[in-house]
């Protein structure tokens, strides 16, 4: 095999587009800095046990593993920041009050988590830690909705769910750990035939409950079937009234609902979210509420959030128009020089032709040229 030959689902990311990405980088973190969140840089390796403590099977498949040369401990290559950030929020910081963070920085999959995706997403991703009401929920919808604007997404469609309604059907049913992913997928996929199956020992109103909860997708009148379905079961209500609060609160976002999709990490514990837009052909953004993802490090603090990758949000919008340039002789006469340098520091791209050679890019449009006119060294229009 070539030297050059990258793994699977793995690439270089070539001039134009790694500007383009860089420009959004810069854009989403000035977004979410709007809105108070603090940087951080979690680092991309650390020890096993931490990234991986209550996040569930699909990140530990998700992970790369390996032996620390000093210590001998497990470590991994970060799947996903959220318990690294959780992490930050509860050792490091350890703040009382409401505390809002931000990060973005590469992840790694053992294997691609959807059709023709990288195995190395750069991840952007906000968390709003200490408030146990919903507007942190809200604030969280808001501001992913701000960052693919900011992005260039438009007709941006908001899905709603709650993994405590999915949890209420099937309380008091003995599930093994391999048969819930299982049921999961067969919700998320509307398998009707496979759902009977995986549930066929459950108990009637848990067998029935799943069932009616394939149908269970669309708009708004959509949390009123739901009520009416699923009338008397404990932990329904707050859920569902949940959903009915938020949506009220997001103004004239376009909402969705279908309450059987429990796509995202085993660690959301309310309500979740994902952002869809036209010529996508899935979700932009998954985020929700993970009230128990700081457990483990000692600090059960109320948080939400949402992540999104990068890589993927470029691919959805259209591509930039090339920035405009200008293109100059290479020259050491001092005139020459100090032209160059005002121009640069006007804020110009200026591109020196080398001796002998055609200046290459695929970033920028050369559109005006320096040239000696009278004496003095100006731009012209090409």
């Amino acid at each position: 095999m070539s030297a050059w030959v990258l793994p699977d689902h793995i690439a270089d990311v070539l001039p134009s587009e790694a500007q383009h990405i860089e420009e959004l980088r810069r854009g989403l973190l000035d977004t979410a800095r709007s809105y108070g969140y603090e940087l951080v840089i979690p680092p991309l390796l650390e020890h096993l046990e931490s990234l991986l403590t209550g996040t569930g099977e699909a990140l530990d498949l998700q992970t790369y593993k390996l032996v620390d040369q000093i210590s001998g401990r497990m470590m991994g290559l970060r799947a996903d920041t959220t318990q690294q950030v959780a992490r930050i929020d509860a050792h490091l910081l350890n703040r009382q009050g409401v505390t809002r963070l931000c990060y973005c920085g590469p992840v790694l999959h053992t294997w691609p988590d959807r059709p023709h995706a990288t195995r190395e997403p750069l991840q952007f991703g906000a968390e709003i830690y200490g408030h146990v009401g919903l507007h942190a929920d809200v604030e969280a919808i808001e501001l992913a909705l701000d960052c693919l604007h900011t992005a260039g997404v438009r007709d941006t469609s908001v899905d709603l769910a709650d993994v405590r309604i999915v949890r209420a059907l099937l309380a008091g049913c003995s599930i093994g750990p391999k048969a819930l992913p299982q049921i999961h997928a067969a919700l998320a996929a509307k398998d009707a035939s496979e759902l009977a199956a995986l549930t066929r020992n459950f108990p009637q109103v848990s067998r029935q409950g799943l069932q009616t909860l394939l149908q269970m997708y669309g708009d708004a009148s959509i949390l009123a079937e739901a009520e009416k379905a699923f009338q008397g079961i404990a932990g329904m209500d707050e859920a569902l009234s949940n959903l009915k609060w938020i949506v009220t609160r997001l103004g004239k976002a376009k909402i969705t609902f279908d309450l059987a999709d429990l796509r995202g990490y085993a660690y959301y514990s309310g309500a979740r979210f994902a952002i869809y837009a036209q010529g996508a052909s899935d979700a932009l953004v998954r985020g929700g509420r993970y009230d128990e993802v700081g457990a483990v490090f000692g600090r059960n603090r109320p948080a939400a959030g949402f992540s999104l990758d990068l890589k993927q949000v470029v691919e959805a919008v259209p591509a930039r128009a090339l920035r405009a340039a200008i293109r100059a002789p290479w020259g050491e006469d001092e005139a020459i020089r100090a032209a160059i340098v005002a121009l640069r520091g006007q804020g110009e791209t200026v591109v020196c032709v080398l001796p002998g050679h055609e200046t290459e890019v695929d970033e920028f449009r050369c559109d005006r040229e320096l040239v000696c006119s009278q004496g003095h060294w100006v731009v012209q229009a090409i």
